[in-house]
């Protein structure tokens, strides 16, 4: 099994320009990287830790264990911040970071069915102890539904043939669930796009698939607004908050969030009123994970203290 190496580390450090006594959040520790490196830059100041992985957890709870006097993890989504910053008697923060996607390490788990490398259960599931599965969704919905899902979480070009092909061979099987695991819906994926596409292609045919598959059954994209609201509401004045994803839904997500946030200040629960200052986007070669795209983009928004400031009229 692969160790995940955190992406674009100097970039977060210097976004995030993580101050001695300040409260932080990653909302995506998985193994820990970019949790260490902020740990390593606190002295009196905070590091909340989440993520809806509990394996994950453990991995960064084992990185971590020299910042345990810093550092707080706890088993939630990052959706759930606004219960975890209650829950933990904080009313603002100074910086967040969400690392979005799937890591080396779970990719390599072939009973996760995040892989369509791997032979394993048709899962998907990033926190194991909810109940929606991909297999649900794929033996479930509709031809419809399916090819919303593919086109609009994956950009697949092939999505109508697809979700027809995954209908029909539903129709064709004699089983209660006849798509079970990676295997046989990476067939189906196969069957459905012409063998010159395939051949062509810089990137594996089901790639775009399981990546709307995976977005969907962990409600990845409603999740990510939650975030995005309420961590910008729970962000004090001089806050910042970064963004890594390489899921062109979920770049676009976080741009035109903190683009419609910039347009009027957001009133904050820490005190006084915010306004988008600054935006910025670094890329870099996904070097360390195999991925769909070809390369990681970091968004960043910084929240300064301002006057009132009424918003828009609807």
């Amino acid at each position: 099994m692969r160790p995940h190496q955190p992406v674009m580390v100097a970039e977060v450090l210097e976004l995030l320009a993580v101050r001695p006594d300040g409260i932080y959040v990653d909302g995506t520790v998985g193994g820990g990287g970019h949790a260490a490196q902020i740990a390593s830059h606190l002295q009196s100041g905070l590091l909340i830790g989440l993520d809806c992985d509990p394996n994950a957890l453990e991995l960064a709870r084992a990185r971590l264990h020299e910042f345990v006097d810093r550092v707080k993890l706890v088993h939630a989504n990052f959706a759930e911040l606004d219960r975890v910053l209650d829950d933990l008697k904080i009313q603002a923060v100074h910086g967040i970071l969400l690392d979005l996607g799937v890591s080396l390490t779970q990719l390599d788990t072939p009973e996760r069915g995040l892989s369509f490398r791997l032979e394993g259960p048709l899962d998907m599931r990033l926190d194991p102890t909810q109940e929606l599965t991909a297999a649900d969704l794929v033996n479930s919905l509709d031809e419809r539904e399916l090819f919303k899902i593919f086109r609009e979480y994956g950009e697949e070009r092939w999505a109508a043939r697809i979700a027809k092909n995954i209908v029909r061979a539903r129709r064709a099987a004699r089983r209660a669930a006849p798509i079970e695991t990676t295997s046989d819906l990476v067939k189906i994926i196969e069957r459905s796009i012409p063998a010159a596409v395939r051949y062509k292609s810089r990137i594996h045919p089901a790639t775009r698939v399981f990546q709307a598959l995976r977005i969907a059954v962990n409600n990845e994209l409603e999740n990510l607004h939650k975030a995005l609201t309420v961590g910008c509401e729970r962000l004090a004045p001089g806050g910042r908050f970064v963004v890594i994803s390489s899921t062109l839904s979920k770049i676009a997500s976080s741009r035109d969030f903190f683009e419609k946030s910039s347009s009027w200040a957001r009133p904050s629960r820490s005190g006084g009123h915010c306004a988008h200052l600054q935006r910025s986007v670094h890329k870099t070669p996904a070097r360390a994970a195999p991925s769909s795209a070809p390369c990681r983009k970091l968004s960043f928004v910084e929240i300064p203290q301002c006057r009132r400031m009424n918003p828009p009229s609807q």
